[in-house]
């Protein structure tokens, strides 16, 4: 297994040892402002070379090149088989193939890692509350092409239930499933995306769910938040097995 940075977050499940997977922290990598100081997004306005020279540290805890992807906060999932010649439009990866990486970035949105219980078979999702509006959660449980009972899944930093605040038409899309998931302030709603997560999970049929917990607004010190920088960088959570 290669080394993983002590500031980067591992998942606490209890995935064979084959399987690895982390999201990365905020911090050190060499990128200055308001993408200080590990950005790996390409697309939030970064200097370029900063963001190649990041995305080369994360490279030298990897047993393969990351096969980025064009994220559109959609339901397309993307079996990673190959390289492509460019970024796959698509916001979940599925690979079974031993070596390759699969990896979304996200700064506030929801990470969702997956892998089944013969460690065979591994992939992550990109939620934010369109994508699990739409249905990318049960998109990626099908694409794991795996009875979901043997199936596992963790919960990466997102925004947490205190501070994610939206609006009446974001309520109004879960209205009939989660109806209890949304606690008004004023005009707006707090929205729980983690309780929406594992209820989009269990309704494909996963119930092995675990994390869950952080706050990517509130700790600044280590989380990208879009929320509450608007310029902001991007953390990568990346799941491969052996």
């Amino acid at each position: 297994m290669l080394a993983v940075s002590g500031d980067w977050i591992c998942p606490d499940w209890p995935a064979p040892k084959q399987v690895t997977a982390f999201t990365t922290t905020r911090g050190g990598g060499v990128s200055e402002g308001p993408w200080s100081s590990f950005n790996l997004g390409n697309r939030c306005g970064d200097d370029p070379s900063h963001v190649k020279q990041n995305r080369s540290l994360l490279r030298a805890a990897l047993p393969a090149p990351v096969q980025w992807l064009q994220q559109v906060h959609g339901t397309t999932v993307i079996q990673s088989t190959g390289e492509f010649k460019q970024e796959p439009e698509g916001d979940a990866m599925v690979t079974f193939e031993a070596g390759r990486v699969c990896a979304v970035l996200t700064a506030d949105c929801l990470p969702v890692m997956f892998c089944n219980r013969s460690g065979n078979r591994v992939g992550v999702a990109h939620a934010g509350w369109r994508g699990l509006a739409d249905g990318v959660l049960a998109a990626a449980v099908g694409a794991m092409d795996e009875d979901p009972a043997e199936l596992m899944a963790w919960l990466g930093p997102a925004i947490g239930p205190q501070a994610y605040e939206v609006g009446s038409d974001v309520a109004q899309a879960f209205a009939e499933e989660f109806p209890l998931g949304f606690t008004r302030r004023g005009d707006r709603f707090l929205m729980d995306i983690y309780a929406l997560a594992r209820l989009k999970l269990e309704a494909a049929g996963l119930c092995s769910v675990y994390g869950g917990g952080f706050c990517t607004l509130t700790d600044a010190d280590r989380f990208f938040s879009y929320r509450r920088d608007a310029v902001t960088g991007r953390m990568a959570s990346v799941v491969w097995f052996e």
